[in-house]
């Protein structure tokens, strides 16, 4: 800040500064700490202050943090199962039993996650932030709800229902990796934010000691 200015115009200055600030926080990131403020993000934040606070604070955080590698632990198997048995033409009854496993384990994720989002949105799915992962989740669960199906009615051979699982798990991957892209945007969200508050605290603390100095 420039020395020789008046008081009153240096704290009109530091005003202006601050509220470019608050309104990056909203908005956009910073290049870095000490740059000039910029908004370069046109997406919103992932969660808002107030839906971040309940996501923090709600104990279904925690199960599907639990839960979903839990489900991948058993996707991996069941795979690995699916998989010999198309190769091998062995292991149906295992590859069987992994696919009803990884079905209901989807299904409690499924429920469980409908609670989260209830808890953190305020509706049990298709919420703004996560509209276009549910939309594939119905798809997910329609797969692997006929896999279901097919088994109890004898409406598949044992290689259909097997190719039939795998298509349920290509979509299942293809939802993961959905939710993990949306992890690392709420992720940067939380880093932008300590950059805006860092940026705030030392503009701040320039421009006290520039007015001290003045």
């Amino acid at each position: 800040m420039t020395m020789g200015l008046s008081t009153t115009s240096e704290t009109s200055h530091r005003h202006a500064k601050e509220a470019v600030a608050r309104d990056a926080l909203a908005q956009g990131p910073v290049r870095s700490s000490s740059a000039p403020v910029q908004t370069v993000r046109s997406r919103p934040p992932l969660y808002t202050p107030a839906q971040r606070v309940r996501r923090d604070a709600s104990v279904w955080t925690l199960v599907q943090g639990l839960l979903a590698p839990v489900q991948f632990l058993v996707f991996l198997i069941s795979l690995a199962l699916v998989m010999r048995f198309l190769w091998t033409g062995e292991g149906q009854s295992a590859a069987t039993v992994s696919v009803v496993v990884k079905t209901l384990a989807l299904y409690t994720i499924m429920i469980t996650g409908c609670i989260w989002e209830k808890a953190v949105f305020g509706q049990y799915l298709f919420a703004p932030a996560f509209y276009w992962e549910d939309v594939f989740s119905m798809l997910v669960l329609a797969l692997h709800t006929g896999y279901l199906v097919a088994l109890v009615t004898g409406a598949l051979s044992a290689r259909g229902l097997m190719l039939l699982a795998l298509a349920a798990y290509a979509t299942y991957v293809i939802n993961a990796v959905q939710f993990i892209w949306k992890l690392r945007l709420a992720r940067l969200d939380m880093a932008q934010r300590d950059l805006v508050q860092r940026d705030l605290v030392q503009r701040d603390l320039a421009a006290r000691s520039a007015g001290v100095a003045a």
